[in-house]
């Protein structure tokens, strides 16, 4: 599609070589070939002394690779070595080959309308041809051409697990649900795995539909996946879950890594501490059991002050996820560990971009973990302190019930 430009420029006398320049460099993962499946950006990069008045980009087919492009097009004024200005032009296309091989990719062709001379001029401008060479997998297991395990190839993976609420409370026949998601960077969504197999002795599981999305930002795609169980427990003993490992090619060190969706336990639990009242209401009924009216006045008592701390807070898993992303200096870590507090709590979520110093911090945090040139991540400590702290909950959620006696619902 051709794209007007109303860009002003002084009209030149004429079209000399060197004026109008298209270049393609594909950016390879730690400067070694791909395999098959894994991303390859294309840079492709215009610097044009004319003032252009039309453009379009025309693509060469593609046979061999799957593609997307990343953000939209740049435009911008440069300075050239002698002196002079120029336009730049900026787009960058994510590549996926399908297979192993040598392979050139055709010249990109940048079709311009330019104004030379006061007349309006169509010039083809042509990159020149890519080759890439795709390596074959040698390894012994493994690999883009094996049915299992699935092929991953990413700068990063990243798992976040919660559950509706703590599995060693639940009891048999109740029903808990469990989420998973998995981000990786340099993927599309088509290629994150399938919904892992979670399948143990004595429980129930009921799948949920897998989500996905792509986000693309300057620097490539990054892959979201959301996995759902709801799980029961059929028999009243404790239940083991195992770890469940996800292999993934590491394209960055160019080794083989797993992720891991962590093991958990159903059931044989004490009541969920995080609820704020739990352990208090398991002392005050030893107590009763010791010292009868008066531990019963101290339950009463313990029960109204838990109606007046209804608060909303992360749970302790994303709490430490923070706090050790913070202390590992790892803004894209401590990202993932936000997103994953937001779809537990998105009610806290949303007071976070209400406080105008939290949503502050967080914007600072995107840029520096999206924006194509970065940026100064802010104080990590201080924002994880910032973020675990509880906020009061919604009159609405707790105003005319009565929490019932025996514990959490």
């Amino acid at each position: 599609m051709l794209a007007p430009l109303s860009w002003p420029a002084p009209a030149r006398a004429e079209v000399e070589p060197g004026d109008l320049t298209l270049t393609v460099t594909p950016e390879l993962n730690g400067g070694a070939n791909p395999y098959a499946r894994e991303m390859v950006l294309l840079r492709i990069h215009g610097v044009y002394r004319q003032p252009i008045l039309l453009e379009e980009v025309i693509q060469p087919p593609l046979a061999n690779f799957t593609w997307t492009q990343l953000g939209r097009d740049h435009w911008s004024k440069t300075r050239l070595p002698d002196g002079q200005t120029a336009i730049a032009f900026d787009r960058t296309v994510a590549v996926f080959p399908h297979h192993a091989g040598d392979f050139t990719l055709e010249p990109f062709i940048h079709r311009l309308t330019i104004n030379d001379v006061g007349a309006r001029k169509v010039v083809d401008v042509r990159s020149a041809p890519v080759p890439i060479t795709v390596a074959p997998w040698t390894a012994p297991t493994g690999g883009p051409d094996a049915p299992e395990p699935w092929w991953l190839p990413a700068r990063d993976v990243s798992i976040a697990d919660s559950w509706s609420q703590d599995p060693e409370t639940v009891k048999i026949g109740e029903t808990v649900r469990r989420t998973v998601v998995l981000e990786a960077q340099g993927v599309v969504a088509e290629g994150l795995p399938p919904r892992p197999v979670m399948r143990t002795r004595g429980i129930i599981t009921f799948a949920g539909p897998v989500t996905r999305e792509t986000i693309i930002t300057p620097s490539g795609p990054v892959a979201r996946a959301t996995y759902v169980w709801d799980v029961r427990p059929g028999v009243p003993e404790v239940i083991p879950l195992d770890a469940i490992a996800i292999p993934w090619f590491d394209t960055v060190s160019r080794t083989q890594r797993e992720a891991e969706i962590p093991a958990r336990q159903i059931g044989g639990g004490l009541p969920d501490r995080e609820t704020g009242g739990g352990g208090t209401a398991v002392r005050s009924s030893l107590l009763a059991a010791a010292a009868g009216t008066m531990a019963f006045g101290l339950g009463l008592a313990l029960l109204g002050f838990r109606r007046d701390r209804t608060s909303l807070r992360l749970p302790k898993a994303q709490r430490r996820a923070l706090r050790d992303a913070a202390r590992a200096h790892d803004p894209a870590g401590f990202r993932a560990a936000v997103s994953e507090g937001e779809r537990a709590n998105p009610e806290l979520g949303r007071r976070w971009r209400q406080e105008p110093a939290t949503a502050a911090a967080l914007a600072s945090l995107d840029r520096a973990v999206y924006a194509k040139d970065g940026g100064d991540a802010p104080d990590l400590a201080a924002l994880a302190r910032v973020l675990a702290r509880s906020r009061p909950a919604p009159v609405a959620a707790s105003a005319g019930r009565l929490k019932p006696l025996d514990g959490p619902a």
